[in-house]
């Protein structure tokens, strides 16, 4: 069951209408990583989840996803409201559309299911959110960033951290399975070895030298020419 309040998780108030600064902020209204593709993935993948207390959180973050979504539309509402006298108007998707927000992204390109990623398998589901959470927090970040209007910013940054909440929710859910990778089959090879494909083959001299790092060290067979090394395999020991 879901209930609709008329007053916004958060009030929303721009300071003046800026149709340019609304069609940029369709990204995040029918946008790939906008709100509505993010309570479509949430809301589909909680009913595959078998894991009671991961099925809740995703339905709430879902259902918050759906409150965000109402406070661009109404910022997009607010932005385009009398804009129609503006001659900026006329430069934007709203001369053709009309006023308020529609299902399209910043490019005019219209939403689609296809951005709606639900796997079935929740470890698989928490590391795509955490990553979709991420690219939503960097949107918000640039459209701050594009706008000199305080009602619109105020907005922006209450949207930005309830992102940055999300992900920590995901991550703390992800490191409670207890379960690095996705699915049940284990690799019998190869999972610790690391393949140096980038290099100019002088190792730390050359142009680029062969960076090292947490990623490539410890416990990871580092396999300085891959080309030579796999051929090898492939060939068999000589005799």
């Amino acid at each position: 069951m879901f209930l609709h309040r008329k007053r916004p998780i958060f009030p929303v108030k721009v300071d003046a209408p800026d149709p340019k600064f609304a069609q940029k902020l369709l990204e995040q209204f029918g946008g790939r990583s906008g709100e509505f593709t993010a309570m479509a993935e949430y809301f589909v993948q909680s009913f595959a989840c078998d894991h009671t207390g991961i099925r809740d959180l995703l339905m709430d973050v879902a259902t918050e996803e759906v409150s965000h979504l109402e406070m661009v539309g109404l910022m997009v509402e607010q932005l385009t409201s009398k804009a129609d006298r503006e001659a900026a108007y006329e430069d934007t998707l709203f001369s053709v559309m009309g006023k308020g927000p529609h299902f399209l992204d910043s490019m005019g390109n219209a939403w689609t299911s296809d951005w709606v990623r639900s796997s079935g398998d929740p470890v698989a589901d928490l590391k795509h959110n955490i990553s979709a959470e991420a690219g939503a927090k960097m949107a918000y970040e640039r459209l701050i960033a594009l706008t000199d209007d305080k009602g619109c910013q105020e907005t922006l940054k209450y949207l930005m951290a309830r992102e940055m909440s999300h992900q920590r929710m995901f991550r703390a859910a992800l490191e409670s399975l207890g379960k690095e990778f996705e699915g049940e089959l284990e690799p019998d090879t190869e999972l610790n070895t690391y393949y140096n494909l980038s290099s100019d083959g002088q190792g730390d001299v050359g142009l680029g030298s062969d960076e090292r790092g947490p990623w490539n060290q410890g416990d990871w067979q580092f396999m300085e020419d891959p080309d030579a090394a796999l051929h090898a395999k492939v060939r068999g020991p000589k005799g």
